[in-house]
């Protein structure tokens, strides 16, 4: 449930030359969405395009959007009136608006949106070099988003909008899964895995191109397979892409308690290249909030999965999200919500705050949570975790850890910063290097010498 926005990374690209046409992209929403991003890039680029580092100087300003909540449509238009700007100034750009913002509302925002040239869905977006291929003109189309649900059947060359060291692999696409809060069923479609062959394929390129962590992302990466009878499943694909030589950490994002089975935590625990981190969105812990959100487990059966994944991944890194002002939502419940992180105690902790979206069955439910409320209880969660993490990152102080050296630090360009095993990109902290010789895109030894509220502070070690 992100809303960062991705302004594709040119560093370290290869400078635009000659007269090759220019296409400076947006991205935004999730890691799932980045990777529409990149292929649609990697098709344009195939074609003859070149990827520009400023609105200014492309011909072609692209946007893929997020629709997930009220926030992230708001954020979309925002961004989509600012590229806007530069097309009124060179009225010789065009402007493409993708992704789900325009699945979700379709010929109202085409309605809305003069300004763009051509709004493209979530399964027609693989089509983008062709449709910029049409002449535009008063009675040419302008909306694709009609095409039958796309699958991923082939391996995807892509643009990478990541740096060089780690990538994502969307293994599969649309949900199941029927929360009573989320439409994203409604936008993506039904849960649909790609096949083995062609993730291992893709991650075998990705492994050729220098990439070190590999994540791997879906609106459920634990049910990876599940729609197919006979489908080998995660275990199976993960065994798969610790045989490619290169990777040094593969990841796991999005999965579902209720799916980490026994199996699957064998798997991860035989290789120390499969990061022992688990992101399990638990959305809230009283067994009423749980079923009218239509999750499908209790309270008990939460516990048991964390419990579970304790014994056989000691030390395991644990994420999780909440959600807070669900409909109905009494003091009882948001009690029992946080009494359940106190004794859980997860290492990373996203709490959002209920949004009523239209199509989606809780915006109908009895007992709206005023929103004033709901913050009062999110700020009491996000105190409550952060000294849960004040705790783990002081007990760290002291110790040499693996980092991954990502590069400059977005705090100063005198430091370098990176990850530990236990950070996800994006999502989690970081470690700021203040002392040694950092190698980006390598695992270097670290020692971590001070603990800041979200993140940590380590010298290399020669």
């Amino acid at each position: 449930m992100s809303l960062k926005t991705q302004h594709l990374k040119t560093e370290n690209r290869k400078p635009a030359t000659g007269n090759r046409p220019l296409v400076y992209a947006v991205s935004l929403g999730c890691a799932k969405n980045l990777v529409d991003t990149e292929i649609m890039l990697g098709r344009l680029t195939r074609g003859g395009w070149q990827v520009a580092a400023a609105p200014e100087a492309a011909q072609l300003l692209l946007v893929n959007t997020c629709a997930f909540i009220q926030d992230a449509c708001r954020e979309a238009v925002d961004t989509i009136l600012a590229l806007a700007r530069h097309k009124e100034a060179d009225p010789s750009k065009r402007l493409v608006v993708a992704g789900c913002l325009v699945q979700r509302f379709g010929e109202a925002l085409a309605a809305e949106l003069p300004e763009a040239d051509y709004l493209i869905g979530v399964h027609d977006f693989p089509d983008l070099a062709e449709i910029l291929g049409q002449r535009p003109g008063a009675n040419a189309p302008r909306l694709f988003h009609l095409a039958p649900p796309y699958a991923y059947p082939g391996p995807e060359a892509r643009y990478p909008a990541t740096p060089g060291h780690f990538a994502y692999l969307k293994i599969a696409e649309g949900c199941s899964h029927r929360c009573t809060f989320c439409i994203i069923p409604r936008i993506r479609g039904l849960y649909r895995s790609r096949p083995l062959k062609t993730l291992v394929t893709e991650a075998m390129a990705l492994a050729a191109a220098g990439v070190k962590e590999i994540i791997l992302v879906a609106q459920d990466t634990t049910a990876y397979g599940s729609e197919l009878p006979g489908h080998p499943g995660l275990p199976a694909l993960l065994k798969e892409l610790k045989a490619i030589p290169g990777f040094r950490w593969i990841r796991l994002l999005y999965g579902y308690p209720t799916r980490i089975t026994r199996e699957l935590l064998e798997v991860m625990a035989a290789d120390p290249r499969i990061c022992p981190y688990l992101d399990i969105p638990i959305q809230h812990g009283h067994d009423e909030v749980l079923r009218r959100m239509g999750r499908g487990y209790t309270r008990a059966r939460i516990i048991d999965r964390v419990r579970l994944i304790r014994e056989v991944l000691p030390g395991a890194t644990l994420r999780t999200t909440v959600l807070v002002g669900f409909p109905g939502e009494t003091e009882t419940h948001f009690q029992a919500l946080k009494e359940l992180l106190e004794e859980l105690r997860f290492d990373h902790l996203g709490v959002f705050l209920y949004s009523p979206e239209d199509g989606a069955a809780a915006s109908l439910f009895p007992g709206q949570v005023p929103r004033r409320l709901a913050r009062r209880r999110a700020r009491m969660l996000k105190g409550l975790q952060a000294g849960i993490v004040k705790a783990r990152l002081k007990h760290l102080v002291g110790t040499v850890q693996p980092v991954l050296v990502e590069g400059e630090s977005p705090e100063s360009e005198y430091l370098l910063s990176g990850r530990l095993i236990s950070q996800a990109p994006e999502i989690d902290g970081q470690v700021y290097l203040t002392a040694g010789e950092g190698r980006v895109g390598e695992v270097q030894a670290v020692r971590l010498t001070r603990a800041l509220p979200y993140d940590l502070l380590g010298e290399i070690v020669s």
